[in-house]
């Protein structure tokens, strides 16, 4: 009898088993494989989709703007902007891919370079190396994780330039024309080989062709030149040299003139008349120093950031901490003879007016003496001259000179001994000399623009804050609610 009861007990358990436990489980057991089936779904149709991320930063930089858009809508051309070394969660990733919803010639894609080898080749790429390539045809550019931000030394803020550098990059190497720069060589101690090599580096990666120029041998400065550019003379030009730039000014030539700080009388004749022909004074000996702290770097008087000015190549810069400058002097223009010259100038850089001009380097004070020049020097300016007005038979003929009182700033010399950075990779140098050089011939989109900052900061709108609020609160209720409402039904029918 016992031995009955006990079968009927095991028998019963196994009853429960089947009809509640194996059954509700299975039932279970597929709403789960349901439910994760319906989720996988769903995240391949989202990502099939390519749906932009909501961005909720207050400055939008997950965002594209409206300038972008508008900048790349019609490029004609397939671009391609492979993510080396990202994956595809990264936000750089999700902004680029954005551009695909505006020009589906535009596509942006994360890579494996190991299962790229084209890539690796080509652009000698290593395993492990993180790097941006935008490439259209032959022409591309490469960005580094460096090149999407800059820093605000102030707040330490890192600042996003995404954005800006891939519009930028994009429109340079779909352009069916490629800036050719020429520096004048044999006048001057500063070189692309000798001790400007950072520079050349940032040049060619701008998509822009850089030679040098021996006007002696070829006699002229070739028609092909967008900007030519001039370091500081040490020694007078030639007839030869005068004669090429004068006629290359005539032609409607641009010059970017870099000249640092003359410490010894120095008779240039030649140099002058050029100079003249914008109405820029002959350099005088000497340099300017600061006596507000602010406006130097490490209580220097001699490492001064000047004032930058809100002109079309300095718009991006102003309102920033600035570019440094070591040993500047001042630019003396002929505000008398402009209008004769017909020469309008805009300034772009101001030493403040606290400064002084110091002619005695024997002086070891800091404080300025009585006889010392005192206020505002201009350090940088553009200058541009009408050589022919606009006819029913010919267009109007400019040249334009951008010319700074300083040229270590563009250097790969470090600005003190305790630095380990060339001055050109301080603070906004580099991006005044290729903002500079990009105005000069005429592209424009590839003067730096930058959004206002990088701090993140939430600002939802009323309608994502309501989709954000039913997200985090609102659904797990309804869930619970569910859950307590179906196991009361099952209780009940037990």
């Amino acid at each position: 009898m016992n031995k009955e009861k006990k079968q009927k007990k095991q028998n019963k358990i196994i009853e429960i088993i089947k009809k509640k436990w194996l059954i509700n489980g299975t039932k279970t057991l597929l709403l789960v494989a349901i439910i994760i089936a319906i989720f996988i779904g769903i995240n391949i149709l989202m990502q099939g989709l390519e749906l932009t991320p909501i961005d909720f930063s207050q400055e939008k930089l997950y965002t594209l703007t409206e300038e972008s858009k508008e900048k790349v809508k019609d490029i004609e051309k397939n671009v391609s902007i492979y993510f080396i070394g990202y994956t595809d969660e990264d936000t750089t990733l999700d902004l680029a891919k954005q551009y695909k919803k505006v020009n589906e010639k535009i596509v942006a894609e994360a890579v494996d370079i190991n299962n790229r080898p084209d890539l690796a080749n080509k652009y000698g790429i290593e395993s492990g190396t993180e790097g941006i390539i935008v490439e259209c045809g032959e022409k591309s550019k490469v960005l580094t994780a460096n090149d999407l931000v800059t820093y605000d030394t102030t707040t330490y803020e890192t600042i996003s330039i995404a954005e800006e550098k891939l519009t930028s990059s994009i429109i340079s190497v779909a352009s069916d024309k490629v800036p050719k720069v020429y520096f004048l060589e044999g006048y001057s101690d500063f070189s692309l080989k000798q001790n400007m090599n950072y520079l050349n580096l940032y040049l060619s990666n701008e998509v822009n062709e850089i030679n040098t120029l021996d006007v002696l041998s070829v006699g002229a400065i070739p028609n092909d030149c967008d900007t030519l550019i001039i370091t500081t003379p040490s020694k007078d030009f030639d007839d030869v040299a005068t004669k090429a730039i004068t006629n290359y000014i005539q032609a409607g030539g641009n010059i970017l003139w870099l000249n640092s700080a003359i410490t010894s009388q120095m008779n240039m004749p030649n140099v002058n008349q050029i100079l003249a022909i914008y109405g820029v004074k002959p350099f005088e000996v000497g340099i300017i120093r600061e006596t507000d702290t602010s406006k130097m770097v490490t209580n220097t008087p001699d490492l001064i950031i000047p004032e930058i000015e809100n002109a079309t190549v300095t718009k991006d810069l102003y309102n920033t901490t600035g570019v440094i400058f070591i040993n500047a002097t001042k630019i003396n223009i002929d505000v008398d003879k402009l209008e004769e010259l017909k020469v309008t100038e805009t300034d772009l850089l101001l030493a403040s007016d606290k400064s002084y001009f110091r002619t005695n380097f024997d002086i070891q004070s800091d404080a300025a003496r009585e006889d010392e020049q005192k206020g505002t020097f201009v350090v940088g300016t553009e200058l541009e001259k009408n050589i022919q007005e606009a006819s029913e038979s010919a267009e109007a003929i400019t040249s334009k000179l951008i010319i700074y009182g300083e040229n270590y700033f563009i250097t790969d010399y470090p600005l003190s001994q305790n630095s380990q950075y060339g001055a050109i990779q301080l603070g906004y140098n580099k991006d005044l000399v290729l903002n500079s050089i990009a105005y000069l011939v005429d592209r424009q989109e590839d003067i730096t623009a930058r959004k206002s900052t990088g701090t993140v900061t939430y600002t939802a709108t009323q309608e994502q804050d309501t989709i954000i609020r039913v997200i985090i609160f609102a659904v797990p209720v309804i869930i619970i609610i569910i859950g307590i409402v179906v196991w009361q039904i099952r209780r009940r029918k037990k």
